[in-house]
């Protein structure tokens, strides 16, 4: 135990800057943080530091906390999670359903703009007409897809849908005109999509079955074949539908239903490491792609596409395959080292 002459402490009231500066220079591992009575009110560790060292890009709020958010469904019940969220200071609510133009979506949106000081990501919608909606109601972003994704069979069962690169074109330019941002929800697949949902006007992606394999991912590994596998299932599968605890039937408005029909499929994804290594392909990945197209930044990008000067063309069959690896014997291919 450090004896009371030897701690080194701070007082409550200074900065951020001169805290870490005064651990630094006493190479400690902690400096508690004391008002007048000498009681602690706060501790300050060199792990955090080595965080901000090493995580630089980590997005913080304006009291230099990790920034999180939720999903909540469109349930009367759920507005119980919502207040709890709010209780624990979440930054983001997002409302997750398969059809975001619904009432049940507007009540919900409504009820957390009214009461709670956060910001609410509505959805999933594929056109401009659900779009409005969304924006009348008050969200602050939209969800963009709808069956798009690897594991969802929307389009396929129940003939509802949109390409997800013309969903998010019209959707995001839509948006843009009033100040709201989109993210691309289903189909990224590699880095290669992640550029084109951009490119087309999304702000953000969302990597389902892309970080599904990741060691940070939810899941037990397997082995088949000789290979490393991750357990995957889509939340409109009959195993995520009828999951005794956290269900996700009133998702697809099919919680009092006797037969559920099922939006989605179980799979599995292959091992794909940790997000300390797959994160940073993925970002070098993208800046390359942005290189290529001749663009310095995201915001050139979007200036790029709102002017007209980013073009879009189509690519016959041929010239997909021509772009593709081929006339090799065989293939030994690694995506990053």
């Amino acid at each position: 135990m450090t004896r009371g002459a030897e701690l080194v402490y701070a007082h409550a009231g200074i900065s951020l800057e001169k805290a870490n500066e005064l651990l630094m220079t006493s190479k400690k591992g902690k400096l508690p943080v004391v008002n007048e009575k000498m009681e602690l009110v706060a501790l300050i560790s060199r792990k955090d530091l080595r965080k901000n060292r090493d995580f630089p890009n980590a997005s913080k709020n304006v009291h230099k906390k990790l920034m999180v958010g939720a999903s909540v469904h469109t349930r009367p019940e759920d507005k119980v999670r919502v207040q709890k969220l709010a209780e624990a200071g979440v930054d983001l609510i997002v409302i997750d359903s398969s059809q975001g133009n619904s009432s049940y979506q507007e009540d919900m949106i409504r009820y957390i703009k009214a009461n709670y000081d956060v910001q609410v990501v509505g959805g999933n919608v594929v056109c401009i007409s659900q779009a409005r909606n969304l924006i009348a109601w008050g969200v602050d972003g939209i969800r963009i897809g709808m069956g798009s994704g690897s594991i969802c069979t929307t389009q396929e069962v129940m003939a509802v849908g949109r390409p997800q690169a013309t969903a998010v074109y019209h959707v995001c330019r839509y948006a843009s005109q009033h100040g709201v941002p989109c993210w691309a929800d289903g189909g990224i697949s590699n880095i290669g999509k992640i550029a084109k949902a951009i490119a087309c006007g999304a702000s953000a992606v969302m990597m389902g079955s892309l970080l599904a394999g990741t060691d940070e991912a939810p899941g037990e590994y397997f082995y088949r074949d000789g290979k490393r596998f991750k357990k995957y299932r889509g939340m409109g599968s009959v195993d995520a539908m009828n999951k005794s605890t956290g269900t996700s039937a009133d998702r697809y408005f099919s919680t009092e239903s006797a037969l559920r029909v099922a939006q989605g499929v179980s799979g599995a994804v292959m091992d794909k490491g940790s997000l300390k290594r797959y994160i940073p392909y993925l970002a070098t990945g993208l800046k390359h792609s942005l290189q290529d197209m001749g663009y310095k930044t995201l915001t050139d990008l979007w200036e790029g596409l709102r002017v007209g000067s980013l073009r879009f063309e189509l690519r016959t069959a041929a010239s997909q395959a021509e772009g593709a690896v081929h006339d090799l014997h065989h293939v030994d291919r690694k995506d990053f080292s």
